[in-house]
């Protein structure tokens, strides 16, 4: 049964190499090429909201070949509204992270 308390963000869901009929939900300008589950997991944390788990090994269905992974996290807002808050913080994570 699902859990309707909670939302899947998929990793591919901000990645910029993906075309938005493979997966990615967000404009490329927001996104990032090739984030991380737990760069995903430490963005979703910074934005305010908390994470509820994590599977590294999941599958996003319009890409059942290739691994992804999600992070389950608790809705307080709609799911877009959540993607937006958490794209800036993931990509200041991500480029704080190349630069060391």
């Amino acid at each position: 049964m699902k859990e309707y308390d909670c939302v899947i963000v998929w990793l591919d869901y901000f990645n910029k190499v993906l075309t938005r009929s493979r997966g990615r939900r967000l404009g490329r300008e927001v996104c990032i090429p090739d984030p991380t589950l737990e760069n995903l997991a430490r963005a979703v944390e910074m934005a305010g909201f908390s994470v509820a788990e994590t599977k590294e090994d999941a599958r996003h269905p319009r890409r059942p070949y290739t691994k992804s992974g999600y992070v389950a996290v608790t809705k307080t807002a709609p799911k877009t509204r959540m993607l937006y808050r958490i794209a800036p913080k993931l990509a200041r994570i991500t480029h704080a992270g190349k630069k060391k």
